[in-house]
């Protein structure tokens, strides 16, 4: 049912461009993929950059063919009293020459104007044209004008109204009409026939390596071909305007920013969009070829067409338009739909609003669109947004939403696009679940690679993962990619990184499961308004958090999801667990132990909630453990409150913060001076000096944490000048710096460790 009224949506949105006029049948050069037997737009087309010679492989081909040559070959003037010399990257294509283009203005050539060339093989009379288009820079000056084969030469050849001759068919082999002894031979090996047919004749004039665009099917890997068609299209450009205002208006909103030149850009020149395809699977376009009986032949209703058309939902309904349109009886009337399929993004292009009941105006449509956000990769701005915004707009009157938040692509840990004849490509359940090496080189045997393409590949694999790829985990595989700025360069993902945000989550689950115990039975937490500790430790990890909850906030806010994934990845390591859990164990059973129990607790509950959106799997299983924090409590994390700022903001201790970091300093010293010393299981007698009064008290404050942090033995705490320390000046004693006043004092003699 639901893909009936889909389907249907489909066939509305194309029947109402039509009778619209924004979509025509049109005789025009599309771009074609031999390979897929399909026209394809103009964004699935890939231009590869060639700076010289290079040998490609080409689907269909048993060897590379090369590109990124420039062949020159003469054409013999009519009256046998000269010849015009001209270059190109494609002779096979010269079969289909209707023409020689000269720049006006090229004084090389001005004998030759109006002049006539004779075709070496066909004989035809080519005329010598002038247009503005030909550079004179280019070669010999002089081009040869294929129409039904190149871009430029279309355009040259609507102006001059030159005729156009196929000689390349659908499948890519060479058509009748380039003659009976190339007809049918594939266009590449054509290529290497006509080359030498000239040479026979006289007529090669050499070639060299030449810089070029290739373009390439990116679906497909196969060169695109230029093929004149009857295909439908859509006009774009009025539609393209509104979606430009739409960005400059702030009406909608495309983030990271940098891609609105990008848009705007593309959208002012954008070209009609042919949505004809020529495959087996998809929506069957709803227009319907109508012939009369008796009749030999209609006023077409659309120019270039090859015939009268009507759009329709149904056979019955084409027949009853038709007959109103002409005039005649349903009965005389023969009707034939088209068998091409709308291409995929037209109808994806609908998705936000006949996913909603479109063109019904059900009361979803009227609840959820506009919808408030779009996210998706950057490599689909133009495929698929853009789009969206054009159809949406025409379609609805609104636009299909506020903001589009533009991710980048994820790439190999080598930076490389995932292919699989590279062997790169990573399955996200592999990473998940782990696979062995042999499991992934069976994988790679049972895709569709040719035997060289299966090698390269293969060698890719052994190189990148010579042990296969270890098991890390749903929550580890999307914790690395929200790690990753996704507002930049792409994303090079390596297993390594995946299996490091394993090891965090491990870090988590112990961390929560300490606290669990440290919480006992019949733990009953405060509620967070009512949570004021006076210890300066516990106030300390709450300001923490709080400053977390802030920047969680204000990063996801402006989806900068990374950074977001870092605050929590530091509090819990560096902060929670590190500092926090370390200290707070003596003082467990100690008076300070019911306060302490609290932070433990809400540190934890709060770090699974702003967790949630990042490991769902490992906060919801930790989240259920903890005892319940208020009289409602939510039956999942996924659905609970997320933190927000307005709850902690009373946790704001400024001056714990700036006294711990001055602490830390000191704690930091003593590690250094243990680890420079070699002092791994001694409790030596440290001595501090202070320069501050408030340092000093900084110090006795933190006193338990200070000394169970630094692992240090009998600790001494002076300011400088109160109390001489001249039982630290001599041999056995190793000093650090703190600050530039303040100093730290350690013993090194001390039995059983080497001084």
């Amino acid at each position: 049912m639901e893909g009936e009224r889909f389907s249907r949506a489909v066939s509305e949105a194309f029947i109402h461009l039509y009778e619209k006029g924004l979509v025509r049948r049109r005789h025009r050069l599309v771009n074609w993929s031999c390979a897929l037997r399909s026209a394809i737009s103009d964004i699935e087309v890939e231009s590869r950059q060639l700076n010289g010679k290079t040998y490609l492989a080409v689907p269909g081909y048993e060897r590379k063919v090369p590109f990124g040559l420039l062949f020159s070959f003469a054409y013999p003037s009519a009256g046998g009293d000269g010849e015009i010399i001209v270059a190109t990257t494609r002779p096979e294509t010269m079969l289909g020459d209707t023409a020689v283009a000269v720049h006006p203005d090229d004084p090389r050539y001005l004998k030759f104007h109006e002049k006539n060339l004779r075709h070496p093989f066909s004989g035809r009379l080519l005329p010598v044209v002038t247009h503005q288009l030909v550079n004179p820079a280019f070669g010999t000056g002089a081009v040869k004008v294929t129409p039904a084969h190149s871009l430029v030469d279309f355009e040259m050849a609507q102006d001059l109204a030159l005729p156009s001759m196929s000689v390349i068919g659908e499948d890519g082999a060479m058509t009748e009409a380039g003659g009976d002894w190339i007809q049918g031979v594939k266009r590449f090996d054509a290529r290497e026939k006509v080359l030498a047919a000239l040479k026979e004749k006289g007529l090669y004039r050499g070639d060299c390596e030449h810089a070029m665009l290739l373009p390439v099917c990116s679906r497909s890997g196969d060169v695109i071909e230029h093929l004149l068609k009857r295909q439908w299209f859509v006009t774009c450009e009025g539609m393209a305007q509104k979606a430009v205002r739409a960005v400059e208006s702030g009406e909608l909103r495309i983030t990271p920013s940098y891609h609105q030149k990008n848009w705007k850009n593309w959208l002012l020149n954008i070209s009609d969009w042919c949505i004809s395809r020529q495959l087996w699977w998809g929506h069957q376009i709803p227009a319907y070829l109508v012939s009369v009986s008796q009749a030999p032949s209609l006023q077409d209703n659309n120019d270039e067409s090859e015939g009268f058309w009507v759009a329709a939902h149904s056979e019955s309904e084409a027949r009853k338009k038709a007959a109103s349109v002409l005039g005649r009886p349903e009965s005389e009337l023969s009707l034939r739909r088209d068998e091409d399929v709308l291409d995929t993004w037209f109808s994806s292009a609908l998705f936000p609003f006949a996913m909603l009941g479109w063109p019904e105006q059900t009361k979803d449509l009227a609840d959820f669109y506009p919808n408030s956000l779009l996210e998706t990769g950057s490599d689909l701005l133009f495929f698929w947004v853009a789009r969206m915004v054009m159809l949406g707009g025409q379609l609805t009157g609104r636009l299909p939403f506020k903001e589009v938040f533009l991710h980048s692509m994820v790439r190999d840990a080598h930076g490389r696009k995932m292919s699989k004849s590279l062997g790169n490509v990573l399955d996200p359940l592999d990473v998940m679940t782990g696979i062995s090496l042999e499991s992934l080189r069976g994988k790679l045997k049972e895709g569709n690679l040719d035997p060289r393409e299966f090698k390269v590949a293969e060698s890719g694999l052994i190189k990148d993962y010579p042990h296969g790829i270890p098991e890390c985990g749903t929550d580890a595989l999307r914790f690395a990619l929200c790690s990753h700025r996704v507002q930049g360069d792409d994303i090079n993902l390596d297993v390594a990184s995946v299996l490091a945000v394993r090891h965090f989550c491990n870090k988590v689950w112990n961390g929560v499961k300490f606290t669990l115990s440290a919480l006992g039975e019949g733990f009953t937490p405060l509620p967070m308004a009512e949570l004021r500790p006076q210890a300066p430790l516990d106030r300390w990890l709450l300001d923490r958090l709080r400053q977390l909850t802030e920047e969680c906030e204000k990063k996801l806010r402006s989806y900068e999801v990374h950074q977001a994934t870092a605050a929590i990845h530091a509090f819990w390591l560096k902060n929670y667990c590190d500092v926090y859990v370390e200290a707070v164990k003596p003082v467990l059973k100690g008076p300070g132990g019911p306060d302490a129990r609290q932070v433990l607790y809400w540190g934890a509950e709060q770090t699974l909630r702003l967790l949630a959106p990042f490991t769902p799997y490992l906060s919801e299983e930790l989240w259920q453990r903890l005892p319940a924090a208020t009289s409602w409590h939510a039956p999942s994390v996924c659905v609970a409150e997320y933190p927000s700022p307005w709850h902690t903001a009373h946790w704001s201790y400024p001056e714990e913060e700036r006294r711990f970091d001055f602490v830390f300093s000191v704690i930091r010293t003593l590690r250094g001076l243990r680890s420079d010393y070699n002092l791994t299981k001694a409790r030596p007698e440290v001595y501090i000096s202070c320069s501050q009064e408030d340092d000093l008290l900084s110090l006795q404050s933190f006193l338990s944490p200070l000394q169970t942090l630094s692992f240090s033995g009998p600790l001494h705490i002076h300011l400088s000048g109160a109390t001489p320390l001249e039982c630290v000046d001599g041999p056995g004693w190793a000093s650090g710096d703190v600050t530039e006043n303040s100093r730290v004092y350690m013993n090194l003699t001390v039995s059983n460790e080497p001084t």
